[in-house]
C-alpha cells in the first residue's frame, strides 16, 4: 500500500512541472516570431517546429521504458529529471541569441530533446508516488502547474514591457530584448523547480519484489526497444480508441500555436510582415492572450479535480475539446485584442483537459509496472499528429488556405470537435494484465 500523500506535498511534487512547462510555453509563444525576425517563410513554419515531434517520437518511448528498469542510487526516474533540467536550461539560455535561422531550428531539436527526457519519466514518477484514488489528483495538479508556468511565460515579455523596458528594443537579428530576458528566466525556474521536487518529494524506494523482476531483465536499449514493441502490441482497447481523439486535438493545437502570430497580425493590424511594429505588437498579443487561457486553464484543473470525479474523465475531456473548437472558429473573426480574452476562456478549458483528463483514461488502464514505456508510447499520441500537421499544412496552406494564417484556426477547430466526438466513443476497458516485463 503506497502512503497517501497530502495536497501540499501533491503540490510539491509537481513543482518541476512549473519550470519544464514554463519552457514549453516560451517556445508557443516565441518560436514563431523568432523564426519571423531570422527570415523565415510562413509557409515553411510548420517543417520548422518538426523538432518537437521528432524528438519526441524517438526519445519518450525509449526513455520511458529505460527509467522502468533503471535502479539507480537516486531512484528510477529522478536522473532522468536532473539531465533533461540543465541540458534544457542551457538550451534556453543560448535560443535568443541565435544568429541565424538554422541555428534557432537546431537549438529547438536540442531543446525538445532535453524536455522529453523529462517529460514522461516525470508523468511516471507521479504515477508510481501516488495510490490509484489520488492519481486524478496528481495528474491535475500537474495540468494547473501547466497553466501557472505557460501563463507566466506567454505573460513575461508583456510584464517587462509593464517594467519599463522598450518593446521595440532589438539586436542585429532582430530579436528583442525582452524575449532574450523571458528566456533567462526559463532557464533558471527549468531547473531549479525540477531540483526542489526531486529532492522535496524523492521516489519510493523500489520493494525487493521489484528489484528482483527489474534485474532479470538486463538493462539495455535492445530491451528497451523490445519493451517498447512488445507494449504496443499489449496496448489496451480503450488506448487504441483514445488514440483518434488525440490525432484531431494535438493537431488542431500544434497549428494554432505556430499561426496564432500571423493570424492576429493580420487580423488586429492588417499586415504579415514580420518586421512591422503591428507584427511585434501581435506577437506582445499573442503573449498576453496565451497567458488569460492559460490561467483560466490553470483554474479549470483545479476544479476539474472534484468534476472529473463526479462525471468521468470521458465526458469532461469531450465538453473541454469542444469549447476549444468554438474559440479557434470565433478568433479570426475578431478585430479588436479586447474580445479575444472572450475565446480564450474556451482554450483554456481545452487546454486544461489536454493536459490532465487523457492521463486519467490512461492511468486506468495500464499496468503500474509499466508506467514508464506506457507514457512513453502515449506520447506518441502526440507527436506523431504534430508530425502529420507539420509535413500536411506546406502542402495546402497556400493552394487551399490562400496563404492566411487565419484559416488555419479554421481547420483547427473544426479538428477540435471532431476530437471530442472521438473521445466520446472510447470505451473504458480492464487494465491490462500482463507481466511487467518480458
Amino acid at each position: 500500500m503506497k502512503p497517501r500523500l497530502s495536497l501540499a506535498r501533491i503540490i510539491e511534487m509537481n513543482l518541476g512541472f512549473l519550470g519544464l512547462q514554463f519552457s514549453f510555453g516560451l517556445q508557443q509563444a516565441n518560436m514563431a516570431p523568432i523564426y519571423g525576425y531570422l527570415g523565415a517563410d510562413e509557409a515553411s513554419l510548420p517543417l520548422l517546429w518538426l523538432a518537437g515531434p521528432m524528438t519526441g517520437l524517438l526519445v519518450q518511448p525509449l526513455i520511458g521504458a529505460l527509467s522502468d528498469k533503471t535502479t539507480s542510487r537516486l531512484g528510477r526516474r529522478t536522473p532522468y529529471f536532473l539531465v533533461g533540467a540543465v541540458l534544457c536550461s542551457l538550451c534556453l539560455l543560448a535560443m535568443p541569441y541565435s544568429p541565424t535561422l538554422w541555428v534557432a531550428a537546431s537549438l529547438l531539436w536540442i531543446l525538445d530533446a532535453a524536455n522529453n527526457v523529462t517529460m514522461e519519466p516525470y508523468r511516471a514518477y507521479v504515477g508510481d508516488r501516488l495510490s490509484e484514488d489520488q492519481r486524478s489528483t496528481g495528474f491535475l495538479t500537474q495540468s494547473a502547474f501547466t497553466g501557472l508556468a505557460q501563463t507566466l511565460s506567454y505573460l513575461a515579455p508583456s510584464l517587462l514591457v509593464w517594467w519599463g523596458l522598450n518593446k521595440d528594443a532589438v539586436d542585429a537579428n532582430g530579436i528583442p530584448d525582452i524575449t532574450r530576458i523571458a528566456f533567462l528566466v526559463g532557464a533558471v525556474l527549468s531547473l531549479s523547480t525540477i531540483l526542489w521536487s526531486v529532492f522535496r518529494v524523492p521516489e519510493l524506494p523500489l520493494t525487493p519484489e521489484e528489484l528482483v523482476e527489474i534485474r532479470a531483465d538486463k538493462l539495455t536499449l535492445g530491451s528497451a526497444v523490445r519493451d517498447v514493441v512488445q507494449a504496443i502490441r499489449d496496448m489496451p482497447t480503450a488506448m487504441r480508441q483514445l488514440g483518434v481523439a488525440m490525432l484531431c486535438q494535438w493537431y488542431a493545437m500544434f497549428a494554432y500555436w505556430q499561426f496564432i502570430a500571423f493570424a492576429l497580425s493580420r487580423s488586429l493590424h492588417g499586415t504579415a510582415d514580420p518586421a512591422s511594429q503591428g507584427f511585434r505588437d501581435a506577437a506582445l498579443t499573442v503573449g498576453r492572450i496565451g497567458a488569460f487561457y492559460n490561467a483560466v486553464a490553470f483554474v479549470a484543473a483545479l476544479a476539474m479535480v472534484l468534476i472529473t470525479r463526479r462525471y468521468g474523465a470521458r465526458v469532461v475531456h469531450a465538453v473541454c475539446l469542444a469549447a476549444s473548437g468554438a474559440a479557434m472558429l470565433a478568433i479570426p473573426g475578431i478585430a479588436t485584442e479586447g474580445w479575444l480574452y472572450l475565446p480564450m476562456i474556451g482554450i483554456g478549458l481545452g487546454w486544461a483537459s489536454m493536459m490532465g483528463n487523457p492521463y486519467v483514461m490512461l492511468t486506468d488502464v495500464v499496468p503500474p509496472a509499466r508506467f514508464g514505456v506506457y507514457m512513453g508510447i502515449f506520447n506518441m499520441f502526440i507527436v506523431v499528429p504534430m508530425m502529420i500537421e507539420s509535413l500536411t499544412v506546406p502542402l495546402f496552406f497556400r493552394p487551399l488556405l490562400g496563404g492566411d494564417a487565419r484559416n488555419i484556426l479554421y481547420v483547427a477547430g473544426a479538428l477540435m470537435f471532431a476530437g471530442a466526438i472521438a473521445t466520446l466513443r472510447v470505451q473504458a476497458g480492464n487494465r491490462v494484465t500482463t507481466p511487467a516485463f518480458s
